[in-house]
């Protein structure tokens, strides 16, 4: 989709928009690309327009293959078809970030089971990972039939799958809200092997409770987020991986940051925490740390080593504008090792 960014004013009061790729699924892909030079490709629909055309031409930039990008014509004014964009206010202090979506109709959430010939990609291309997650799930009747196909392929020739579940309550308000968010993530999560979330996806998105877990989804305690675990392998046993980012939001440019992941070998590791991390542009951070993670995870790093990565990804992406990572490979390892914001010469 299409980022629309206000800047430093507001979305109801701007008068010019810097433009953005961006999207849950995306911005991982485009991270393993940019940032730490794996070769991604998105599969996706884009109405044939020049506002498709754009969004073509800044998945180049990120270096993501578009070959499976699946076009659809335009019908010259949208009523069948169009390309999604995603109003997007940073915040600043006591105001907190706002995404407006404007996604009706759009091409990608007209894909259907059938549309995508998964075997190709999987059988024949032989890709290696497999990442989705719960924004793509919620666009449509029928994009989770599309994602449970994906799955089953990928599953057959042995791709490892990764989901995020990323719960977005305005894209499940008219659809019948948390009760159907449940439903459809717990139909996929049974395909999935590295399910990642932050605190609040776990809760209202796959429907568990975390002990000591407030109304704001503040005040994690570590115990309580074990007691989910087990909870969550008990009714998925596929799972291999499990991660979350940890966030208290301070004000929206002051968050304390972290991240936790498990699994059967290692059991549960925690990243670096920071304190007051300064923000300047969150949205992104958490699919930033997602891309770190799988990095790691593909790269056959340990769990801890690759929870750092993800962590240590997602607090950078967090200091320039965007949805997606100006980070480099170097300043993420160096971040993820202990390193600080020393100036280099």
């Amino acid at each position: 989709m299409l980022r629309l960014d206000p800047g430093n004013t507001r979305i109801r009061t701007a008068r010019r928009f810097d433009a953005w790729e961006g999207g849950g699924e995306y911005n991982v892909i485009r991270g393993l690309r940019k940032v730490f030079g794996y070769k991604t490709a998105i599969v996706t629909s884009l109405a044939q327009n020049d506002v498709g055309l754009l969004i073509e031409d800044l998945i180049l930039q990120g270096g993501v293959d578009s070959r499976f990008v699946k076009w659809e014509k335009y019908d010259g004014v949208g009523r069948k078809v169009r390309n999604g964009l995603n109003f997007t206010e940073r915040g600043f202090g006591v105001r907190g970030a706002l995404g407006v979506s404007d996604r009706g109709h759009t091409a990608v959430s007209q894909l259907k089971k059938g549309d995508v010939d998964w075997e190709h990609i999987f059988g024949e291309l032989g890709v290696r990972w497999f990442h989705t997650g719960g924004i793509f799930a919620a666009l449509s009747d029928s994009t989770p039939d599309v994602v449970e196909e994906a799955m089953i392929s990928a599953r057959k020739h042995g791709t490892i799958i990764s989901y995020d579940l990323n719960f977005r309550p305005s894209l499940w308000q008219d659809i019948g809200g948390k009760a159907k968010a449940q439903e459809v993530n717990r139909r996929l999560a049974k395909y999935v092997d590295v399910m990642i979330g932050n605190e609040e996806d776990f809760i209202e998105a796959l429907g568990f409770s975390v002990k000591g877990m407030d109304a704001n989804f503040t005040n994690l305690e570590i115990d309580g987020f074990q007691t989910m675990i087990l909870d969550a392998v008990n009714d998925f046993p596929n799972f291999k991986v499990i991660a979350t980012t940890l966030r208290s939001v301070n004000s929206a440019s002051d968050n304390d940051w972290s991240a936790i992941a498990w699994s059967r070998e290692t059991g549960l590791v925690q990243s670096r925490k920071w304190k007051s991390l300064e923000i300047w542009d969150r949205v992104g951070g958490g699919d930033s740390f997602a891309s770190g993670l799988v990095f790691g995870l593909i790269s056959e790093q340990t769990l801890q080593e690759s929870v750092n990565l993800g962590a240590a990804h997602g607090a950078i992406a967090m200091t320039t504008p965007g949805d997606t990572s100006m980070a480099s490979r170097s300043e993420v390892e160096k971040l993820a090792g202990g390193g600080s914001a020393r100036v280099q010469r």
